[in-house]
């Protein structure tokens, strides 16, 4: 499979899922990075990674809110790369693309927001530092973003701007188990956003998302969200711990919510979803003929199926109702398990 320097292999893949969705090539953008990043021959010493163990660590999405963007995401530098440094090369990767696409006013914005995450204080502790991610458009780079791994105790919360605080903090008195995962601060080329992702590290039943929904305006939206989610997960409407994401923004439409299932963490997902899935966007057929696409795009030429699913998430605002994102495991780029060893 692996026939050629990883970073080409990856280079490579960008380019033609690129070419098939009619976007820029973010290989172009990403360039240093993924060389930076795959500079080990063995593809298995990739198998560890923090954002898609047992494949090399490329997950591309397709989100029903950007329907005509290729989006990806990386775990940059190798393997053997502390936190610190993968924090750092992030960093130093969204200035560059921040400055050359939204200018110096948009630069000084991210330096600002992402101090706190920087800074010598959070040197310590960190286990993967941080993800990187970009969208493109066929204009070419559309968003480009950071993922960092929050500090353990106050010090996710703390950094947060005002009104992202607040909201955080409806989102912890409301939730049992929260835990701060990341902080995602995303820059586009009109606007920026910051938001802050927890895992659920105890079962959740999606109906008692109702109270903090609530108080957070969007109480309204919690219906659709089960309709989908039920109807996705085979009529299932309670989660098991570490099974679900739930992220929390505030932007110029107030506070904006997503939940991330894990579908890898589920036992009985049906094997059917994807199918109850489009079932259930059949009153959004531009949403359906968008996936099919993006689905086509990112299926090999050998193969019937791209890959495998590793999420899918809904997110929503007081003005916008929930919106699908899946997330890929591509085919190409999934590793061995090894095999075990005599005694």
């Amino acid at each position: 499979m692996f026939t050629q320097p990883l970073s080409k292999t990856v280079q490579r893949n960008l380019s033609r899922w690129a070419s098939h969705l009619h976007t820029a090539d973010p290989s172009r953008d990403l360039s240093g990075l993924i060389r930076r990043t795959f500079v080990r021959d063995d593809p298995a010493s990739y198998a560890q990674n923090m954002l898609m163990p047992m494949a090399l660590p490329v997950e591309p999405s397709f989100s029903e809110e950007q329907a005509d963007k290729m989006r990806v995401t990386l775990q940059p530098l190798p393997p053997e790369a502390p936190g610190v440094d993968r924090r750092d090369e992030a960093t130093a990767t969204m200035r560059d693309l921040v400055s050359g696409m939204a200018g110096s006013e948009a630069l000084r914005w991210f330096d600002r927001a992402s101090e706190p995450y920087r800074g010598f204080q959070h040197n310590g502790g960190l286990e993967y530092g941080a993800f990187f991610g970009t969208a493109h458009d066929r204009n070419g780079l559309y968003t480009s973003k950071v993922y960092y791994e929050t500090p353990h105790g106050s010090g996710a919360i703390d950094g947060l701007p005002r009104q992202l605080i607040r909201t955080a903090m409806t989102a912890l008195q409301g939730v049992a188990g929260l835990v701060p995962l990341f902080t995602t601060i995303a820059a586009r080329r009109d606007l920026g956003e910051q938001r802050l992702t927890f895992a659920c590290t105890q079962p959740l039943k999606l109906a008692d998302l109702q109270p903090t929904l609530d108080a957070l305006g969007l109480g309204h939206r919690l219906g659709s969200i089960m309709q989908t989610l039920g109807l996705v997960l085979g009529g299932r409407f309670e989660l098991p711990a570490h099974s679900v994401l739930l992220a929390f923004g505030h932007g110029s439409d107030g506070p904006d919510f997503e939940i991330y299932v894990l579908i890898g963490t589920l036992e009985d997902v049906p094997p059917s979803f994807l199918s109850l899935m489009t079932m259930g966007l059949s009153e959004r057929p531009r949403t359906l003929r968008a996936l099919e696409r993006w689905m086509g795009a990112f299926t090999p030429d050998n193969q019937y199926w791209p890959g495998r699913f590793s999420i899918i998430s809904l997110r929503t605002n007081r003005v916008h109702p929930p919106r699908i994102s899946l997330y890929l495991r591509p085919a190409e780029f999934e590793l061995a398990e090894a095999e075990p060893t005599a005694a």
